[in-house]
């Protein structure tokens, strides 16, 4: 029988804490919760988890600097997905915390039906590189490839590692998942809409901006000069494009 797959809950408010606990366990998670992002970090240290659902608003500590500290870790806590939740207004409190290196927001109040829908979605793209992704109405998407190699960067969807010039680069999930739906589609001008439905899976808003920030981010990590970028280019109006062809 297979182990639950482990979260942290790092939240101070108990009674929502407490909600979350109770129906994240009844569909089969195993589920442990601290109140303060220090006791957070230290249990990431500890114990072996699979997802960290983290609060912005803390008592002891800034949510976004946990989050931060996260990514500094060593791996394979520092590859940990992490799914942040903020009641702030802000919507500059998600962009930074998905420049940081978290996987996906949830603003507060929300649905457990939506918490579990987008724990699923973030474990779902751990697992599998472009497991949640839609095909384009025009052309299937192909079968992946065990590894897939354009000049100096080999993707390999098999292990979920990128290498550059034979050296492995430290990408979250939803990096690795962005990269890889794009390098799959390698040439293909690909709408904000289209990438965020290939990788998030299912409906999302027309306003939805978040992929920029993804974007942005990964380009600064695969990027020799992310001024004059050479791998993903941005198409004036209409998206962005993996080169096909790359040196």
């Amino acid at each position: 029988m297979t182990a639950p797959q482990s979260l942290l809950v790092i939240d101070d408010d108990e009674r929502l804490a407490d909600l979350m606990h109770e129906y994240l366990s009844r569909a089969g998670y195993f589920v442990e919760r601290v109140l303060e992002g220090a006791a957070g970090l230290a249990k990431l240290r500890a114990e072996r988890f699979d997802l960290v659902i983290l609060d912005l608003m803390l008592p002891d500590m800034d949510g976004l600097d946990v989050c931060r500290q996260i990514r500094n870790l060593p791996e394979p806590i520092a590859s940990l997905p992490v799914l942040i939740l903020t009641a702030k207004n802000d919507p500059m409190d998600r962009v930074i915390g998905l420049e940081l290196g978290a996987d996906d927001y949830l603003a507060k109040p929300f649905e457990p039906r939506e918490l579990l829908a987008r724990v699923r979605t973030v474990l779902r793209r751990q697992r599998s590189p472009g497991a949640a992704a839609a095909p384009l109405p025009a052309q299937p998407l192909p079968p992946p490839a065990p590894v897939m190699n354009f000049g100096a960067m080999e993707i390999d969807c098999g292990a979920r590692l990128v290498r550059i010039y034979g050296k492995p680069v430290a990408l979250t999930g939803y990096q690795f998942d962005l990269l890889a739906a794009m390098a799959m589609r390698a040439g293909q001008v690909l709408s904000r809409q289209q990438l965020l439905e290939m990788v998030r899976g299912g409906e999302v808003g027309s306003f939805d901006r978040s992929i920029d920030v993804h974007m942005g981010r990964l380009r600064s990590i695969i990027e020799p000069d992310v001024r004059n970028p050479k791998r993903i280019l941005t198409v004036r109006g209409l998206g962005y494009i993996f080169v096909k062809h790359q040196t």
